[in-house]
């Protein structure tokens, strides 16, 4: 019986339920049983992805080297300017596991689209120097690529923050931030907008969406046990901007119902876009011209109103 359920269980799977059961089960200390479910939850592959075959000659490579980081810590990043100078510019934080140079089919498609794109490894990934990556450290990372990415896109109305699986939870994150920010200093949210791709609710649901599929047990308290939280379902309520939800309707990876409660959770204006067809990584390409007219027209959204200083409303942008 455990050999047919282990034949089950696709490769992808394996490390969360790994991480389910060292939480449930394990007499360790909390200091490494934290360390252990970071390292499951991350899953590094190290070195060059099998399907990078090179930048182009007009993507900038360079290392973000805030103060705030220890010696020898780094962001590396690309940065591909689109054709044209005015272009809109898209900041890009990418999920688990694969490195920049595993997205860079995705950002490829995104500068196809007329934007020009700014997308960084966390500390731990690629060529970005760091301990371990965790909750904290992602969502730092996020805020120090934002600094640089307001220096090279300075107009407010031409930046889209973009995040693609667990990295959708951090740029929910990041978009919340920048939203709290602007209403502490009653001023426009410095962002166009923001979308999120094949991303999940909270980090609990999606190992619990796993267990309950794959595990012939579903009343393990996984979702209370863990330390990385990345709860998006109660930070997307607050992010005030224009949103774009996607999701493949075949993604066998990321339940497309958590890119719906994310969706009824956010306030206008929003979009939801479901992909038939589309699974995990694929969705972009699928979608096409549908996709980006959904991206232009987020770029096209009205922006929100802010409380001005007398506590009259003016308009953001």
């Amino acid at each position: 019986m455990f050999s047919n359920l282990m034949s089950r269980l696709s490769r992808r799977w394996l490390p969360i339920l790994c991480m389910a059961a060292l939480i449930l089960g394990l007499p360790v200390s909390c200091g490494v049983l934290k360390y252990k479910e970071r390292e499951l939850l991350f899953r590094i592959e190290p070195g060059i992805a099998g399907w990078y075959h090179g930048l182009p000659k007009d993507v900038q490579e360079f290392d973000i080297k805030p103060a705030s980081f220890k010696a020898g810590q780094n962001l590396h990043a690309w940065w591909w300017p689109a054709a044209r100078r005015d272009a809109p510019s898209i900041l890009y934080l990418h999920g688990v596991r694969w490195n920049l140079t595993g997205q860079a089919f995705r950002i490829e498609q995104l500068r196809a689209m007329g934007y020009s794109v700014l997308a960084i490894d966390y500390r731990g990934f690629g060529q970005s120097k760091g301990d371990l990556p965790s909750e904290a450290s992602v969502y730092e990372d996020a805020r120090i690529a934002w600094e640089r990415f307001t220096a090279m896109q300075p107009d407010a109305n031409k930046r889209l923050i973009y995040g693609h699986s667990l990295g959708g939870a951090v740029a929910i994150d990041l978009a919340a931030d920048l939203a709290a920010q602007a209403k502490k200093d009653h001023s426009a949210i410095p962002v166009r907008g923001l979308v999120i791709e094949s991303t999940f609710t909270t980090l609990g649901d999606a190992v619990a969406a796993v267990a309950e599929n794959n595990l012939p047990v579903t009343w393990l308290p996984v979702r209370w046990l863990l330390s990385q939280k990345f709860d998006s379902i109660d930070k997307i309520v607050d992010i005030d901007m224009p949103l774009l939800v996607v999701h493949g309707q075949a993604d066998t990876f990321m339940p497309s119902r958590f890119s719906q409660q994310l969706f009824n959770a956010a306030s206008e204006p929003k979009r939801l876009l479901l992909i038939p067809g589309g699974t995990h990584n694929n969705s972009m390409s699928l979608g096409g011209s549908q996709y980006r007219q959904a991206i232009d027209s987020l770029m096209k959204a009205k922006p929100q109103r802010v409380a001005g200083p007398s506590g009259n409303p003016g308009l953001a942008g």
